[in-house]
């Protein structure tokens, strides 16, 4: 029940951010979350987009380095300690967050978190056994 990410790597220099986003508008790719980190010499810009393969495929012509990867898109309550408690979960089972991301959606009363986890299984695993609601590739179009 993960989800693809991309991430693409770019160069820490003016404009290069949006050239990666123009790419993507230019063959109509919607961009559902985004996180970017970034070093003094190159970023890393991580996304949930509606179509990978194109949107890969386009950024590569572009000449950017992409990357896919899996995550895992979940839901967790919009209130204080709501983001506390799922993380919780994994603490208790001895699970290490390698990242994460989140937004909120107009069209659910919950936060969207995307996460990246050492063990991506026992994580899916652990959420399911807790009956935290995990998203799909096909929910993605109704974030």
């Amino acid at each position: 029940m993960s989800v693809k990410q991309i991430s693409i790597f770019v160069e820490n220099k003016e404009g290069r951010i949006k050239k990666a986003i123009d790419t993507l508008s230019k063959e109509n790719i919607n961009i559902r979350a985004l996180s970017i980190a970034d070093t003094t010499k190159y970023g890393i810009l991580r996304l949930i987009v509606s179509d990978n393969e194109k949107a890969i495929k386009a950024l590569e012509k572009d000449g950017f380095i992409v990357k896919e990867n899996d995550v895992i898109l979940l839901e967790v309550p919009d209130k204080p300690n709501g983001l506390n408690s799922t993380l919780a979960i994994f603490d208790e089972k001895g699970i290490n967050l390698e990242y994460l991301y989140a937004f909120v959606s107009s069209k659910s009363d919950a936060a969207i978190v995307v996460m990246r986890l050492e063990n991506m299984e026992k994580a899916i695993t652990t959420l399911n056994e807790n009956n935290v609601k995990i998203l799909e590739t096909k929910d993605i179009k109704d974030l």
